[in-house]
């Protein structure tokens, strides 16, 4: 870890001084948000039978739904998103100005690829866990469960690819309708939820993924053009969203919870337009305490943290749950059960969430020592080929209907020979392939290679 903060610490220093900081303070801040908010709400504990029960916080104690406000920044991350995407394709647009290679194609699969290679391990490991587990004879529901507890984190990279490969027509949008690019999904997502709730239309609000995540990632557009530079603009905009969101949970008719939880549906999953005003609070909110952030990260050592966090963000966001997981396997299987004698929401059970904590930072950090290096080093794009739309387009697609059945049906299977779901499992590494990279890609390149070197 010394050699991590060293290195970070000489790209804190090298770092441009025109650069946002802000923009990746807010990226690893809404990442620690979602990994702190899952160790804290997640809970198992033994009943007065020495039974192990599955359990969470916002099962016992309703006012830890207000917690939610909080913990739920995923719109912050789209937001991030945003700003970042609209540097990264106004970079590519100038290349391909200058008759320089920047296609849409080389620009799409080098975003996909930073956010997918960190996620082949995991993926891998998971399955394979799954097909030995099987084979010793462990209760399939017992592997389901820890699959699933594991890799629910990955719904949300379906859901952030789709907004980026969206980013030039988006872009391009906000270019010409300016605000306007924006408020068309305010209507947009009200009517998805009244034909859901009102009409009861199925599987429409599952839409909601795209309408809700596509306008804050407009506001990513707006944030870098100066349009909240304003800070009463900001404040105005976080008071709008602030008053609806608790118009509509409060005295309305969404649940307080911005995640899932007991006595409501999931304004998370899919999103609602309780998640949409959530996300126009925390814009606004952010975004006026900029001017404040940005003299804070001039610190060299606040700013080097924030460089060492973005460095191995994708590798603790996926392998956060895994240390989780792993952790309460160690205590049950080894330790029968150790310290998980204090129901959720119990004074005693408070009292031992910064030990447990601890305990769940502790197991992590193997696993970015491991796996953190995925983010840094994959192979580059092969310039001068050009692959086909329909190939860019089922490739994506590819990968993101697998790691949505990833996070929603699980690798798991409860039937299969092997234990898991081959189909799933397969689609984001077939997926990376037609995009022209990843484990696949690797394999079929080598062959060929090789098989040219010998001729």
């Amino acid at each position: 870890m010394l050699t991590m903060w060293k290195k970070a610490r000489e790209m804190a220093e090298l770092a441009p001084p025109e650069r946002n900081r802000w923009v990746d303070f807010l990226r690893a801040l809404s990442i620690l948000a979602v990994v702190f908010g899952h160790w804290l709400m997640a809970g198992l504990y033994l009943n007065d039978a020495g039974e192990l029960q599955r359990g969470d916080l916002l099962s016992v104690s309703s006012w830890a739904h207000w917690l939610t406000w909080g913990f739920q920044v995923m719109p912050v991350f789209f937001l991030v998103g945003g700003y970042s995407n609209s540097v990264s394709w106004e970079a590519t647009l100038r290349k391909a100005g200058k008759g320089q290679v920047g296609k849409y194609r080389d620009w799409l699969a080098s975003r996909v690829q930073r956010l997918i290679a960190p996620t082949f391990p995991v993926l891998l490991l998971w399955a394979v866990l799954a097909v030995v587990l099987t084979q010793l004879g462990l209760p399939r529901e017992q592997i389901r469960m820890a699959t699933e507890a594991a890799l629910i984190p990955v719904w949300f990279l379906a859901v952030y690819l789709l907004v980026t490969a969206a980013t030039p027509l988006t872009y391009a949008a906000w270019r010409r309708f300016g605000w306007l690019s924006f408020a068309w999904y305010i209507p947009a997502a009200m009517l998805v939820d009244w034909l859901t709730f009102a009409q009861s239309v199925p599987y429409l609000n599952f839409t909601n993924f795209l309408w809700v995540f596509l306008a804050i990632h407009q506001l990513g557009f707006a944030w870098r053009e100066g349009r909240f530079d304003n800070r009463r603009f900001a404040g105005l905009w976080f008071a709008v969203g602030a008053i609806v969101l608790v118009s509509i949970t409060v005295y309305g008719f969404y649940p307080v919870a911005m995640v899932s939880a007991p006595g409501g549906f999931s304004n998370s999953l899919p999103p609602t337009l309780a998640l949409f005003a959530l996300g126009v609070a925390q814009t606004g909110l952010v975004l006026s305490l900029e001017p404040v952030g940005r003299r804070m990260l001039d610190n060299l050592k606040v700013w080097t943290a924030t460089v060492l966090m973005n460095g191995m963000i994708m590798t603790v966001y996926l392998w956060h749950l895994t240390a989780f997981v792993l952790v309460m396997t160690v205590v049950w299987l080894g330790l029968g059960g150790l310290g998980l004698d204090s129901v959720p929401g119990s004074a005693a059970w408070w009292a031992s969430r910064p030990m447990w904590l601890a305990i769940y930072i502790l197991a992590l950090l193997p696993m970015i020592v491991v796996f953190a290096k995925h983010e840094r080093t994959f192979r580059p794009i092969r310039q001068g080929r050009t692959v086909p739309k329909a190939r860019v387009v089922a490739g994506v697609l590819l990968i993101c209907v697998g790691l949505a059945a990833t996070a929603g049906v699980t690798i798991a299977s409860p039937d299969s020979l092997s234990g898991i779901r081959l189909s799933v499992v397969a689609a984001p590494f077939v997926g990376a392939a037609l995009l022209g990279f990843g484990p696949i890609y690797e394999f079929i390149t080598r062959r060929r290679e090789k098989r040219e070197g010998a001729a």
